[in-house]
């Protein structure tokens, strides 16, 4: 057991005040993640800044949508009212992932900011250069069957694991962030970085800098979207593939479509590509194929994940199907 301070704190104003007099100091939510973490010697903070006195409310934006405190459960995030009704995606993302007495624990910041699952980053034995800069990754040569084919890099494969934040992708949500040098705002697609030659710089985070709130802006299209997990087992599962959708048709043609991936992904990812092609064109099985090929070209899966890229192209167009069908039964948003 390493030894490590503890404080708990009453606001954001606290909290960075006391990161910035720790050393190696990590805010802790739920635990869900990092004490794990902690106990496999992977994290070995000095100090544990408790920040679950941080808001816990929603509320209501003047513009209509709705702003989430970093402190907010999981749990009580899916089960809000206004959550499963204008955005059921965040809901049914939600509640795909871990087990009930995890999204009981598990905070909305603390979730955006877990760590990869990768096998090879738990075990200390291992060449992690998510872990150790420079180590090497045996992830490469390993059993890689659940890791990301697409933002991958020579220095790292490990996949991005949370489901709320492909949902999150997908609604065009702002991070609200609070550090010693003040306030500031991210998008979602903004936070995460793919590896390239650092991966053990995962966020956009500045140095004791703390997510404050998640803000979700008005879509009303998005009270038709969905949220559909292809997994291993039917429970407890990390994503093979995941897909957060929604679609706006004006008669038989596109008008707006949100699409964002996981399990795939070195982070959440927005397939902006499969957007941008399906705008504007028509409903039909060749233009939706198109464009879904055109986001998984760049895929470069290894020979344990390979099945991942035709398992991808086929979740996607199931649910691009799917959504369109809703919007036509619907009508117009």
């Amino acid at each position: 057991m390493n030894a490590f301070d503890y404080h708990q704190v009453a606001d954001s104003e606290q909290a960075i005040e006391q990161a910035v007099r720790s050393r190696r100091a990590k805010y802790l939510g739920g635990g869900t993640n990092l004490v794990d973490l902690m106990r496999e010697t992977v994290e070995r903070p000095q100090a544990l800044i408790d920040v679950t006195r941080l808001s816990r409310d929603i509320d209501e934006t003047g513009d209509g949508g709705l702003i989430i405190g970093a402190a907010v459960t999981n749990s009580a995030l899916a089960g809000d009212a206004r959550v499963r009704s204008r955005y059921p995606v965040l809901a049914r993302a939600i509640l795909s992932g871990a087990s009930a007495q995890i999204r009981n624990m598990a905070t909305v910041g603390g979730n955006l900011l877990q760590r990869t699952r990768c096998a090879y980053f738990y075990d200390v034995a291992a060449r992690c250069n998510k872990r150790e800069p420079g180590a090497g990754c045996d992830a490469l040569e390993g059993f890689h069957r659940y890791h990301a084919i697409l933002g991958t890099s020579p220095s790292c494969i490990a996949t991005h694991p949370s489901d709320m934040a492909v949902a999150l992708a997908a609604l065009d949500a702002r991070i609200h962030l609070r550090g010693p040098e003040g306030e500031r705002q991210l998008a979602i697609t903004e936070l995460h970085r793919e590896p390239g030659e650092r991966p053990d710089l995962e966020t956009e985070l500045q140095p004791e800098e703390l997510i404050v709130a998640v803000e979700l802006p008005p879509l009303p299209m998005a009270a038709r979207s969905d949220y559909r997990k292809v997994r291993d087992r039917a429970s407890y599962a990390f994503a093979l593939v995941s897909v957060a959708s929604m679609v706006e048709l004006d008669g038989e043609t596109i008008q707006d479509v949100r699409l964002a991936l996981g399990g795939v992904g070195t982070k959440p990812w927005r397939a902006s590509r499969v957007e941008a092609a399906l705008r504007g064109q028509p409903t039909t099985e060749a233009t939706i194929a198109a464009a879904v090929d055109a986001e998984l070209i760049d895929a470069r899966p290894l020979p344990g994940n390979a099945f991942k890229v035709e398992l991808a192209r086929r979740t996607l167009i199931a649910e691009l199907s799917r959504r369109i069908a809703d919007a036509r039964n619907g009508g117009e948003a």
